[in-house]
This record gives structure tokens, C-alpha cells and sequence, in this order.
């Protein structure tokens, strides 16, 4: 039983993708599923969100206040992602308007919220990384309301009248778990103790909603398997972003003596809320873009939690 449990563990995301995968195939090609398909979707339009929402809450539950550790960097890299996004999607508009949706959303979404546990295992400083998650989290709830209006118009719909409709969504689902959790610190002591004590669960939450947004991306590729290019460019374009945050995360933190938790801070992002975000707002073929940086990340946190042990190995020979 141990070994099962140490199997789902290490492999959780692979595990999530391929469920992701096998919902898609199952709900797409067995018939008796098929009367259940509006109700899935329903449930998803609720379920993927909330599932969001209780994530976030775990991890705030963590978080007091009083030991946010402001730094200088956080300010540079959330100017980066800002203006960052905003330039690659004029870059590269002209192009592929729908490449460049798909790049504007890897660069701007918000930083995962298990990133604060690689930090911590990479030598790194947990408190300035979950600052920076709060930070990004509130500039992540005001700029796609404003922006994603603005590349991706919705029939029937105005600037301002999109703009609220989005923000009515976003806002609520990053910034109230933040204020739930503070107030339940304040005036429900036990549920905030049980649920910090429990804040673990957030792992495997994420890993029960990334399995359901993997699916809609699957979708989204199947539906465009006819334009096999655009889908590779995607993909493309979420490496080339992945790898610059890494890097400039680690620059500009390193300038500020915290490389560690820069490089995650700007590199390491709630996927799943990237390709809920994608997929409910903007084309839904760009979500293919945030779902390859999955596989991105995890490989670039792979290679180095992979060091992190060769060197700790090196430092206390047996």
C-alpha cells in the first residue's frame, strides 16, 4: 500500500495528464457516456473554478501577513510579466493572433501555488515567494479583465461589459481566497488551524483540476487536428517563455541575493488556472499553449531538484 502511495505521489502529474487524456477519449467515443455529457459540462463550469478557489484558500491558509517579506525584485519581475505579456502579443499578433494569445497567457498567469514547496527544497526562501504569489495574484485579477476584452472580442458584448464579466469571475477566484483565509485567522481559529494543518491537500487538488482542464485541452487539439502547425507553434512559443522566466527570474533575483525563489517565482505557473483562463475567454485552441508549459516547467523543476540532490549527495559522502 506504501508503494502505491509513494507511486501516485511522485508521478501525480503524468497520472493527472493522462486522466485528463482518458476522460477526453471516454465522454468522445463511448456512446453510453454521451447522455451524461451536458451535465459534465455543467458541473465543470462549477467544479474547475471551485477546485481553483479551495486551492488557493490551502495555500493562504499558510500565510500570515505579518511575515510578508517585501523585496525589491518582486516589484521588477511583476513589471516584466506586465509589460512582458503585453509586448510578446503585439510582437507577435501580426503573425498568429491566436499564438500570441496563447503566449500572452504563459506570461502572465499567476505563480503556482506549489512553487513555494520547490523553492523550499531548492535552498530558497518560501516567505518572499509566497509574497510574490499574493502580488501577482492581485495584478493577475485586475490586467486580464482589462486586457483579454481588448484581443479576443465576444460577440454581443462590449468592452465594459466584458470587462465586468470577466472580472466578476477572476477577481473573486484569486483574491478571495486570500481574504477568507485571513478572516478565518481572525474569527474561526480552528478552521484556519485545521486548514493549514491540511494545506498539503492543495497538491492533489491541483492535480483533480488539471486532469479536468487537460481534457479540454485535448479537446481543443482534436477539434483543431487539422491546423497540426498552429498546435505546434503553441507549444513552441510556451517553451520559448518558459525557459526566458526561468532565466530572468534567476537573473534578477540573483542581483537581489535570492535567485532560487525569483527564478520560480516568475517560471513556475498555475497552469491550471492558465488554461481555465484560456480556454473560457480567449480561443479555446490556445489553451494548448499554458497546457505544454506544463510539461515545460515540470521538466525545467525536474533537471533542477535533480542537481539539488547531486550536489547534496556531494556535500555528505556516505
Amino acid at each position: 500500500m506504501n508503494k502505491i502511495v509513494a507511486l501516485l505521489k511522485n508521478w501525480t502529474l503524468p497520472i493527472s495528464m493522462l486522466t485528463g487524456v482518458l476522460i477526453y477519449l471516454a465522454f468522445a467515443h463511448l456512446d453510453f457516456l454521451q447522455p451524461a455529457k451536458p451535465a459534465v459540462k455543467a458541473i465543470d463550469k462549477v467544479l474547475t473554478p471551485l477546485l481553483i478557489f479551495v486551492q488557493l484558500l490551502l495555500t493562504f491558509c499558510k500565510v500570515n501577513p505579518r511575515e510578508f517579506r517585501f523585496r525589491t525584485w518582486h516589484f521588477i519581475l511583476m513589471g516584466i510579466q506586465l509589460v512582458g505579456s503585453v509586448l510578446v502579443y503585439f510582437a507577435i499578433a501580426p503573425i498568429s493572433p491566436i499564438v500570441a494569445q496563447g503566449a500572452m497567457v504563459c506570461f502572465i498567469c499567476p505563480t503556482a501555488t506549489a512553487a513555494a514547496v520547490v523553492t523550499s527544497k531548492l535552498g530558497g526562501s518560501a516567505e518572499t515567494l509566497i509574497t510574490y504569489t499574493m502580488l501577482i495574484n492581485i495584478l493577475c485579477a485586475i490586467f486580464v479583465p482589462l486586457v483579454f476584452p481588448l484581443i479576443h472580442e465576444t460577440d454581443g458584448l462590449t468592452f465594459w461589459h466584458a470587462f465586468l464579466l470577466i472580472l466578476s469571475k477572476v477577481f473573486p477566484l484569486l483574491i478571495c481566497p486570500f481574504i477568507l483565509a485571513q478572516l478565518l485567522r481572525w474569527l474561526w481559529r480552528s478552521a484556519h488551524v485545521f486548514l493549514k494543518e491540511h494545506a498539503s491537500l492543495a497538491f492533489y487538488i491541483w492535480a483533480v483540476a488539471l486532469a479536468m482542464v487537460m481534457g479540454k485541452t485535448v479537446k481543443s487539439v482534436v477539434d483543431d487536428s487539422d491546423n497540426l502547425q498552429l498546435v505546434f507553434w503553441l507549444a513552441f512559443v510556451s517553451l520559448v517563455i518558459c525557459c526566458f522566466q526561468f532565466f530572468i527570474g534567476k537573473r534578477v533575483g540573483g542581483y537581489y541575493g535570492d535567485r532560487i525563489s525569483g527564478g520560480q517565482a516568475i517560471g513556475q505557473k498555475n497552469t491550471v488556472l492558465a488554461i481555465w483562463m484560456a480556454f473560457t475567454y480567449l480561443e479555446p485552441i490556445t489553451s494548448v499553449a499554458p497546457g505544454a508549459y506544463v510539461l515545460w516547467q515540470n521538466t525545467i523543476n525536474s533537471w533542477q531538484l535533480w542537481k539539488q540532490r547531486k550536489r547534496a549527495a556531494a556535500s555528505n559522502p556516505r
